[in-house]
């Protein structure tokens, strides 16, 4: 595959020949892409890809999994974000991550928000309710939890959950939103409301999505990267290896109406995947 590159924007992310790794086993292999900053990047391919991989790898959440380890170049807004100084909380503080199923503290909506802040240092009163008012605001949800902000978040709809803890993301002010199947566990209209939600915030963040629902990301993203999966056996010829590859990435538009790599094609057609 040719080389990946884009000179249609500032770069929030860049990723070079990026390989991880869990313990001696390669998971993905030779990524490089570069995440534009104010931009919907969506990664689609088929289960076992790795996209979910490389997105944990955006904010080194893969740190966190036993025997995970990142090769190559990963760099935020031109600075190694595995260098042995960089702070991996700091990282994750202004690249955040929205995860597949919500997660909502079994706290008040209140406090959902005011967690990160709190954990930042900040304990003024007035300061918080101005963070979380803004925030909330933010994720859509204000005026249908402002009458009752000590309410706990467990007590919420799913979709209501779900931008609550997009709220809570945004209240740390990070600059990168990072979402891993925001909108599986979600009915079509919370899931219409989260992607209305996604193009209010991209004026504000860089966002990177992972979904296996190829309308959504025809629907949200500027660009696309697609990822597919290499097999191979070993010396004995019954133990198979598999691992995920980027087959191609471009503008949303061009990947879909007329992809370069007849592996996209056969997947976005559904002939394999």
């Amino acid at each position: 595959m040719k080389p990946v590159t884009s000179s249609n924007g500032e770069h929030a992310i860049e990723l070079k020949d990026v390989k991880i790794y869990y313990s001696d086993k390669l998971a993905v292999d030779g990524v490089t892409i570069p995440i534009l900053k104010n931009k919907i990047t969506a990664f689609i391919g088929p289960s076992g890809c790795g996209k979910s991989t490389v997105l944990r790898a955006l904010n080194r959440m893969n740190d966190l999994i036993p025997g995970a380890r990142v090769e190559g170049s990963v760099t935020y807004h031109g600075k190694d974000l595995y260098a042995p100084n960089v702070d991996a909380v700091e990282v994750r503080r202004r690249i955040g991550m929205v995860f597949q199923k919500p997660n909502p503290f079994p706290k008040s909506i209140y406090d959902n928000v005011a967690y990160g802040p709190r954990l930042l240092g900040i304990k003024d009163k007035k300061t918080l309710d101005e963070i979380v008012e803004r925030s909330i605001k933010g994720a859509f949800l204000w005026d249908e939890v402002k009458g009752d902000l000590k309410k706990s978040g467990l007590a919420l709809s799913g979709g209501q959950q779900q931008r609550l803890c997009i709220a809570r993301t945004i209240a740390v002010e990070p600059d990168v939103i990072l979402m891993d199947e925001p909108c599986s566990a979600l009915d079509p209209i919370s899931t219409q409301r989260i992607e209305e939600l996604m193009r209010e915030l991209v004026a504000n963040y860089t966002i990177v999505i992972v979904t296996h629902n190829m309308q959504q990301a025809t629907r949200v993203s500027d660009f696309t990267a697609f990822y597919s999966i290499r097999k191979s056996k070993d010396e004995s010829g019954i133990q198979e290896r598999r691992w995920g590859i980027l087959a191609e990435y471009n503008q949303t538009h061009k990947l879909f109406e007329q992809p370069e790599n007849q592996e996209t094609a056969d997947y976005i057609s559904g002939r394999f995947g």
